[in-house]
């Protein structure tokens, strides 16, 4: 049986009911309208009493409309507010970090969207800031409370694919076509797609099956406007499982596979598509429907509640979601080099964005490549 862990001590000040959390919103954008902003509301013991955005009209219009007490254009004067509790960072990346050591200063509990930061440095700083004032530190990869992700991890912890012998994943699609805005700008992001949308799928192999470890990549950009990868090869172990993955935000189909495959059977399912899940034995294939909520977040966000007044333990902290930053930076530090400083200023000196130029004297008609004595490929 696991341990509970012990109740939060808030900061002292007027709590009319100590069993209830009242959380505050940094950045009430597209985000928080269904997927999470209304699970602050639905949640059991929790409420929204404020929520924050730098246009104050548009800060007020959300309020209006989700039924919020109070708004703010001041992140500093919410995480000030004396009846918010605990606040929810719901901005892009490149803001989270900032945000964080305010909340953190103030003593309050924070739940920081995913990715935690842009870069492991970045939540090295934050965990730190939260570590030594004892204050809990949560990161939104939902996905660990989902119900259908839950029914793959008691597949897997019942020992129903024997020995795991192997993870692969593959993910696909044409956002090259569409891709726009902070999460395809490298200031903002920390990287491309593969921040945002990586995270996840990374995040949910760390849940089911434990940490990935000796992490090592590469990253491309072959066809998207701007400075960001937009593909990405990976390598990595899961307590000895030897795991490969690739994602492609260039392609003409669209692609979402994770199959982790054991002696006795194997398991498929999709990140992001709501796909039946397919358990493969002996016996046959099982295909098994488990619908989202209409709140995504939701299932995680009690989880973050509960874990706060000591009634159960939250799957995924700041400690967890550093590691997937991590493995993603591991990933993507051949294309944009150093990492742990900002990077993001310096965008000529990435390794990956290096001009290539054939070689007159073994061109072979391909403007990106020479062949090199022995015939294998060699980028100049």
């Amino acid at each position: 049986m696991k341990t509970l862990p012990p109740p939060f001590a808030f900061p002292a000040t007027r709590r009319p009911d100590p069993t209830v959390v009242r959380w505050g919103i940094i950045g009430c954008g597209d985000v928080t309208e269904v997927k999470s902003g209304p699970a602050f509301r639905l949640a059991e013991r929790s409420r929204l009493v404020a929520v924050m955005r730098r246009n104050g009209s548009m800060a007020a219009d959300y309020a209006r409309r989700h039924g919020v007490p109070r708004w703010y254009d001041s992140a500093e004067q919410l995480i000030a507010d004396p009846e918010v509790d605990a606040v929810y960072i719901a901005t892009p990346p490149d803001s989270h970090q900032t945000y964080a050591l305010q909340v953190a200063a103030a003593g309050k509990p924070a739940y920081v969207e995913k990715p935690m930061a842009r870069s492991t440095v970045e939540c090295d700083r934050m965990a730190e800031a939260f570590r030594s004032r004892e204050v809990p530190l949560y990161v939104a990869y939902y996905r660990r409370g989902l119900p259908r992700f839950q029914h793959i991890k008691e597949w897997l912890d019942a020992g129903t694919l024997g020995r795991i012998t192997s993870v692969d994943y593959h993910f696909a699609s044409s956002a090259h076509r569409t891709a726009s805005g902070w999460r395809t700008n490298v200031t903002s992001a920390g990287a491309g797609l593969f921040l945002d949308l990586g995270s996840h799928a990374l995040d949910l192999l760390d849940f089911l099956l434990g940490p990935l470890d000796r992490a090592r990549g590469q990253a491309v950009n072959r066809a998207t406007p701007g400075d960001a990868e937009d593909s990405v090869a990976l390598q990595f172990s899961i307590k000895g499982v030897l795991g490969v993955a690739s994602w492609n935000f260039a392609s003409g189909v669209a692609r979402d596979v994770c199959r982790i495959t054991g002696t006795e059977g194997c398991i498929e399912y999709s990140t992001f598509d709501n796909a039946p899940i397919q358990l493969t034995t002996a016996t046959g294939t099982k295909s098994v429907e488990v619908p989202h909520p209409p709140h995504v977040q939701q299932p995680l966000i009690q989880q973050v509640v509960d874990d706060m007044l000591g009634r159960a333990c939250c799957p995924s902290t700041g400690e967890s979601a550093r590691r997937t930053s991590a493995v993603m930076d591991a990933a993507l530090t051949a294309y944009y080099g150093d990492r742990t400083g900002p990077f993001w200023e310096t965008p000529a000196a990435w390794p990956g964005r290096q001009t290539l130029q054939p070689s007159p004297e073994s061109y072979d008609g391909n403007p990106c490549k020479k062949l090199s004595p022995g015939g294998a490929l060699a980028f100049i």
